[in-house]
């Protein structure tokens, strides 16, 4: 997964991504209303954020060179959407994925990615800006991005937005949950006020998430770092696993001392 031309000189001194800043960013973005930034569908045609509003809106960033975990994001968003559709109705809301790798994120290449993981929901588009408004395009969202040598280290989002273009709700990780997006959906659909600021439990659940997203220097890939889930998992096995051991042991030791004393064995 190669670093666009424009940013490799930038990403060769690049450290990547500051959790804790990108967060930061991230939920400072909660409660704003999107500017009516002007992008391309899959056919080149312009179309306008504000053509959205009246309906509830997801938006996920993602760049098509990306083969792991932008892929896995967008299933994983898919699946959450045709839960959600049943669940409210499949037009009751809006869904938009933006590349915002210029110029390799063109209207071709996003077709292309839809084509091929199935995207084919009506109500989904794929939408490429032009590369002099990635910038404030991304501000807007708050979301923060930094290039890489293997590609771009970013944040896993799905922004939420009312049907006035505003952001209430910031979903992060690789595994969207139909329920993250099932309730402020309902609310936004039922009318009801939400509060756009995330509980400092959400918040730290929303780090260890930013945190656990790492690029494997192998691959060049982005994945969620399990490790320490994984160790804890493999040193519990082991220890359970030794502990049938010395009971089957013990167990068999006794078998074998009863057997001796039935026939007289000292």
């Amino acid at each position: 997964m190669a670093a666009p031309a424009a940013g490799r000189a930038e990403a060769a001194g690049n450290p990547g991504l500051d959790p804790g800043q990108a967060l930061r960013l991230s939920q400072a973005a909660l409660g704003r209303q999107i500017g009516d930034h002007i992008l391309l569908d899959r056919q080149g045609r312009p179309v306008a954020l504000s053509s959205f509003r009246g309906k509830p809106l997801l938006v996920s960033f993602i760049y098509t060179g990306c083969f792991q975990i932008c892929p896995a994001t967008t299933r994983s968003l898919q699946e959450a959407v045709e839960a959600l559709q049943k669940s409210v109705g499949a037009s009751q809301f809006n869904v938009v994925s933006i590349g915002f790798n210029q110029p390799a994120d063109s209207p071709q290449a996003l077709k292309a990615f839809a084509t091929q993981y199935g995207i084919t929901t009506p109500n989904w588009d794929f939408l490429s800006p032009p590369a002099a408004i990635v910038p404030a395009l991304t501000a807007d969202f708050g979301f923060a991005y930094a290039a890489t040598p293997a590609g771009f280290d970013h944040v896993l989002q799905v922004s939420v937005l009312d049907a006035d273009g505003r952001i209430v709700r910031q979903i992060y990780g690789e595994d969207v949950v139909a329920g993250e997006l099932g309730e402020p959906l309902k609310m936004l659909l039922a009318g009801l006020p939400m509060n756009a600021e995330n509980s400092v439990l959400d918040n730290l659940m929303d780090r260890i998430r930013i945190m656990c997203t790492v690029l494997d220097p192998e691959t060049g890939a982005y994945r969620v770092d399990y490790t320490l889930p994984v160790q804890i998992a493999g040193g519990a096995t082991f220890f359970i696993l030794m502990m049938a051991f010395f009971i089957n042991e013990w167990r068999t030791s006794r078998r074998i001392s009863a057997k001796k004393r039935g026939r007289g064995i000292a």
